[in-house]
């Protein structure tokens, strides 16, 4: 009996050092072990998660977790996530907005185009470690569904 179950690859997409830091340091914190892949800007990250080819199939069967900020120096998170929930090899991949932006439009958007969580980094030192210590947690007991 082989086991299917595959570790998730957490992928952040992160372009402030020292945000990207405290959201490693937070998630290693909570326990989770699992390989974090850094990238401080979308186009970057979008080689990586959809190939050159932009097919997808660079991560097909791959079990994948984007930590994504919606403002980058090259394009908004938003493309990002439109790009990757439009894609039948990532769009199983659970996305987690984290950013500082609180519009109520824009977290909308953001669920619309298929985000799973949306997390506002409170500016104050604390209240965001706190808030990633919770994702960590979130990350420890989720369970990533399968793609077909």
């Amino acid at each position: 009996m082989s086991n299917e179950a595959k570790p998730v690859t957490i992928v952040m997409i992160e372009d402030d050092e020292g945000h990207a830091r405290l959201i490693e340091k937070n998630i290693r914190r909570a326990g989770v072990s699992n390989e974090i892949i850094p990238f401080t800007n979308g186009t970057e990250a979008l080689a990586f998660l959809l190939g050159p080819d932009g097919s997808g199939l660079v991560n097909k069967g791959r079990q994948l977790l984007i930590l994504l900020d919606l403002n980058l120096p090259d394009m908004t998170g938003v493309d990002i996530l439109e790009k990757v929930k439009g894609n039948d090899h990532t769009r199983c991949a659970p996305v987690v907005v984290l950013t500082t932006t609180d519009d109520q439009r824009e977290i909308q958007r953001c669920y619309d185009l298929g985000a799973n969580v949306y997390i506002t980094k409170p500016v104050n030192y604390d209240g965001f470690a706190n808030a990633i210590k919770q994702l960590g947690l979130f990350f420890s007991v989720m369970q990533i569904p399968k793609a077909d």
